[in-house]
């Protein structure tokens, strides 16, 4: 990794010598250490002709980076322009690496054999990276084949790093590409629906985006073409006619069925407003300190709407449930947006929060007054105050009541907690809770990061707080000097009671600048909770592998002019 990225600070006249050095190293270590990605010594005896090919290869590369050199120093003395090599572009053939067929391929499916997967006119042998990946088993979907289609579904691996970590794992070209079926060559992602064009995207296929942070604080409520978008799957097209809702689990007599006319007409409507914030909210101050593998998530991965629905207490009655009898231990969620092995997007939470909950968890159409766009959930979305948002299940379609966890991968194997010793290579999903409740946090929205003030006496501050579980804000404090001093904020009025606000509060401070000072300067909030949970100072104690939970005091630059 340290030499791919020294080569690319190279003149890049250099990079394409580096990079044949680079793969030549690759190659030399296979060999010298008696380990290949392509061969295992319980392996057909193909791969001791891949060997032969390999150790070749690696005799060819030496003379190639030595004519390639002769040449860089000739340039260099003589002046003349290099041949400047473009990068190659991931999954396209690599002279001299092995070729292999589709077949070939397609017997290399268990960990027993080696996994491997094509991408475009590329091999690859992943079989050490599958148990790190944080997607879980669904990789093993295109064992033995093509990986491409499961990309159109999950678009956030097109990344630079992502290419980049595959083509580690190359082994050789396959010039014979699989043509996929009619089918496959539909965008699973063709019927989303339009989003406002204000919404920056932190990737486009599965769509997430989130308001510019300048506009967050123009309403209380967030309008909805501007509420941030996680999607994990492709926006389903919902057929009313067909839909239900379907209660099901310990407690009920029988599976029970309702329409979303029923949820309108038999429950008693029930409002909340409350703030729903991702659990990578932040995780580019986390990206700061060291890579995670996540959306890069700015400080507005965060909203608030007014929901209505029937309450989940009064649909569960309504089953012959009740809520502070029943003897299960979980109460699960599944939507309706599927992946392309068919699954579903899952979440649940313990009963007794569900409990704690009851009388404000709503089974929601409505949001902000309208009908929830198709974005947010159309036509149902469960909404939990003080949740996570990725247990606020979109596209409700199932509720089940149950003694075990939600078994989906998002429940299982994502949203979790770790210490910042943990990473992808020591990391056990099984050993850590799923978050629920979501710490004390508070961010700056106005000056942005970056803005040159007018002023050099005093800056006027404005920002947002929130924290789960109904913690009210007792507090927030500004810092102009990094946070040495301190000024409190004046926190607007929200009509919400401190020991049960689900949603946030905007507040705002004028904060002298410090004497002297030129250019730079540090602008610093950090919130207290009515816990009094304060938020931590820095992002490298509360660092995670998935960038979750990212509270840590929020820091943006402004210049001053100078006097």
């Amino acid at each position: 990794m340290f030499f791919q990225q020294f080569c690319r600070g190279l003149p890049r006249g250099y990079q394409l010598s580096s990079r044949i050095f680079y793969d030549m190293q690759r190659a030399t270590f296979a060999s010298a250490s008696g380990y290949d990605k392509g061969n295992s010594k319980d392996r057909s005896s193909t791969y001791t002709d891949n060997d032969t090919r390999r150790h070749s290869y690696v005799l060819a590369t030496l003379t190639t980076v030595a004519g390639i050199a002769g040449a860089a120093v000739y340039s260099h003395f003589w002046g003349r322009e290099p041949v400047y090599a473009a990068s190659p572009e991931p999954g396209s053939v690599i002279d001299g690496l092995p070729t292999y067929s589709l077949a070939d391929v397609s017997k290399h499916k268990t960990s027993a054999d080696g996994i491997w997967v094509t991408y475009k006119n590329g091999v690859y042998d992943i079989s050490d990276y599958v148990k790190n990946h944080p997607g879980g088993n669904k990789i093993l979907l295109a064992s033995g084949g093509d990986i491409g289609p499961y990309w159109d579904m999950y678009g956030a691996h097109k990344q630079e790093e992502i290419f980049e970590m595959l083509e580690g794992m190359r082994i050789g070209n396959i010039v014979e590409v699989e043509q996929r079926k009619q089918g496959d060559t539909t965008d699973p992602y063709s019927n989303d629906p339009k989003r406002h064009p204000a919404l920056i995207p932190s990737s486009v296929k599965p769509f997430n985006a989130e308001p510019p942070v300048s506009l967050l604080m123009q309403d209380y409520l967030t309008p909805n073409n501007l509420f941030f978008v996680r999607n994990h799957l492709p926006v389903p097209d919902v057929n009313l006619e067909k839909f239900r809702l379907d209660i099901e689990g310990i407690g009920a007599s029988g599976k029970k069925v309702l329409t979303l006319p029923a949820l309108k007409t038999v429950f008693k409507k029930k409002t909340v407003t409350t703030s729903l914030q991702c659990a990578g909210n932040r995780r580019s101050d986390m990206v700061k300190i060291k890579p995670v593998k996540g959306l890069n998530w700015g400080t507005a991965a965060i909203s608030t709407a007014e929901w209505s629905g029937a309450s989940l207490d009064d649909v569960l009655k309504y089953c012959g449930i009740d809520l502070d009898k029943v003897d299960c231990d979980h109460v699960q969620f599944e939507g309706m947006d599927r992946g392309p092995d068919g699954t579903t997007y899952g979440a649940s939470i313990p009963i007794e929060m569900a409990r704690m909950l009851k009388n404000d968890i709503v089974v929601a159409y409505q949001m902000n007054g309208v009908d929830i766009p198709r974005d947010h959930g159309f036509p149902l979305r469960i909404i939990i105050p003080g949740v996570v948002g990725a247990r606020q299940v979109k596209w409700l379609n199932k509720i089940v009541l149950s003694k075990d966890e939600s078994s989906s991968h998002w429940q299982q194997r994502d949203y979790k907690g770790f210490n910042s010793s943990v990473d992808w290579h020591n990391v056990d999903f099984s050993k850590s809770e799923a978050i629920q409740f979501l710490p004390v946090q508070s961010a700056i929205c106005e000056p942005v990061d970056g803005q040159a003030l007018d002023d050099n006496e005093e800056v006027t501050v404005r920002g947002y707080a929130w924290s789960g579980g109904g913690r009210g804000i007792f507090r927030v404090d500004v810092s102009a000097d990094g946070g040495k001093t301190w000024i409190t904020a004046d926190i607007q009025p929200s009509n919400q009671s401190q020991y049960k606000a689900w949603a946030w509060v905007f507040w705002e401070a004028t904060v002298p600048l410090p004497q002297g000072s030129s250019g730079k300067v540090e602008l610093v909030c950090k919130a207290c909770d009515s816990q009094y949970n304060v938020q931590p100072e820095s992002v490298e104690g509360i660092w995670n592998l998935r960038g979750c939970l990212s509270n840590a005091w929020h820091r943006i630059s402004v210049s001053i002019p100078t006097e």
